[in-house]
């Protein structure tokens, strides 16, 4: 049973929840989900609080936002609140759409064997670490068990899971080259459309091409899953951004961090990772390539999703960006750790390449490129979900981005890609109710989004620290 305090017109009560309350409004939560509820769908409001809606508005304050059931019905100044709402008192708090975040995973790097890298899969702690974090839908950017993540995404729906609502990606579709296992390896295109079928029947609602394939690869996968209605997206390297771009992807991965174009000598449909960075590196900042590159991924529509998490550099940060350091189990903490240590403060070319990326990220987006953002937590192991999810919002900030423009990329950005805008990704009269309230006045320091206190997601508040307390030491493990 929980407690929230809330405002009931002119006086204070307190609620106590019980099963009741849910089971009453039509919700079937498994007992190991209401654990985390704390305040069930119904007639309620929030009133006088800080709203960034996700539009790209500026931020209003001393607003009120009304909810039946799962669906908004009411925002605005001078909301009329109905007798039979509850109040909860949202003066000196800011409320936000829930996250819509297009480059999660329910894996994360293990701690290697033999020089091996590999990752694994977090069943349980990452989608409640992901809802922990006010991310409320997810595309997962590759999926190396993709039958358990379409099982997660079904027991969440069904309110047997705590987690996000989430839109499930194929394997990675690969060429043999990287020695990871967990890759979807095919030998022809041919194999690639049979691949995109396969999942597509049992499933899988959006595709990912990675490093190795062949420009004849992504032809076939573009035209496989554009007849199913589903989108494209990529982690590259034998193929330039712009090679794919022009051939129709609907996404490119890791800002322009994966890109290959500014390689020397590149071969056509041959991966040479050093090379890449050495050109990422040696690029002016202003130069040419760049500026045209982006020119031609907004011209043909390409859409681009920025993972600054999981690039940051070893210097000046936390060990985990965004406090998720207690999140890990013993064995990997000392893994992480020890990896910290050894390269903090030693590459500056990390650094300098990080914070080029992210100029050129803004420098697409004031043009008019289309972004969105995610966080891959994979990498040193550095990237957990939920923490990795708040600390993105953070360093789009701190690069210069506004507010604002932070939240819609992370909100409705997100929303508009998976076609889900008409439902979700602001803060809108007819929209579902996928909010996140946060303690304090991110207007004031975008670093508060770390007091997040509650998350609705159709209407149901969920507590945000009982749930990233209920899986601290676990991931690794679960």
């Amino acid at each position: 049973m929980i407690h929230f305090v809330i405002k009931k017109r002119s006086c204070l009560v307190v609620l106590a929840l019980a099963i009741v309350h849910w089971t009453a409004h039509g919700q079937n939560f498994d007992v190991k989900v209401q654990e985390f509820i704390s305040y069930p769908k119904g007639k309620y409001c929030i009133k006088d609080v800080t709203l960034i809606d996700g539009t790209g508005a500026p931020a209003q304050n001393a607003q009120t936002v009304l909810i039946e059931d799962d669906k908004i019905v009411g925002v605005g100044p001078d909301v009329v609140i109905p007798e039979d709402y509850e109040i909860l008192d949202g003066n000196g708090k800011t409320l936000i759409p829930g996250l819509v975040m297009l480059h999660e995973h329910m894996f994360y790097t293990r701690v290697q064997f033999e020089g091996w890298f590999d990752v694994a899969q977090m069943n349980f702690s990452f989608p409640r670490l992901y809802l922990a974090g006010g991310v409320t839908t997810i595309r997962t950017g590759g999926s190396v068990q993709p039958q358990a993540d379409l099982n997660l995404k079904k027991w969440i729906d069904e309110g047997r899971m705590t987690g996000p609502k989430m839109d499930v990606t194929s394997p990675h579709i690969d060429r043999e080259g990287l020695f990871i296992a967990s890759l979807g390896i095919v030998k022809n295109s041919k194999q690639v459309g049979d691949m995109v079928n396969y999942w597509a029947d049992h499933g899988v609602t959006s595709f990912k091409v990675y490093n190795m394939i062949t420009g004849e690869d992504l032809k076939v996968c573009i035209r496989e899953a554009h007849k199913r209605g589903f989108k494209v997206t990529g982690h590259l390297c034998s193929l330039t951004y712009q090679e794919a771009s022009n051939i129709g992807i609907d996404n490119l991965e890791h800002g322009f961090m994966a890109s290959s174009d500014f390689a020397k000598n590149k071969v056509e449909d041959e991966c040479d990772p050093f090379a890449a960075r050495a050109g990422l590196l040696e690029e002016d900042l202003n130069g040419s390539t760049i500026n045209t590159l982006i020119d031609r991924l907004i011209e043909n529509g390409t859409a681009v999703t920025t993972t600054p998490n999981v690039f940051e550099p070893y210097t000046g940060r936390e060990v985990v960006p965004g406090g998720g350091f207690v999140a890990l189990a013993p064995d990997y903490q000392q893994a992480v750790q020890n990896r910290y240590d050894k390269r903090v403060n030693k590459d500056s070319a990390s650094t300098a390449l990080f914070h080029k990326n992210m100029k050129w990220i803004k420098r697409f987006y004031d043009k008019g490129g289309f972004l969105v953002a995610g966080t891959d937590p994979t990498g040193a192991g550095r990237t957990v979900a939920g923490y990795s999810n708040r600390r993105t919002v953070e360093i789009l900030v701190e690069e210069g981005f506004p507010l604002e423009d932070v939240i819609k990329i992370c909100t409705l950005n997100g929303a508009k890609y998976l076609e889900r805008d008409s439902e979700v990704g602001s803060i809108e009269v007819g929209k579902i109710a996928d909010m996140v309230l946060i303690d304090g006045d991110l207007t004031e320091d975008v670093h508060l989004i770390r007091k997040m206190e509650m998350v609705f997601k159709d209407g149901v508040g969920f507590d945000s620290q009982k749930m990233f307390e209920s899986v601290k030491g676990k991931v690794g493990l679960y």
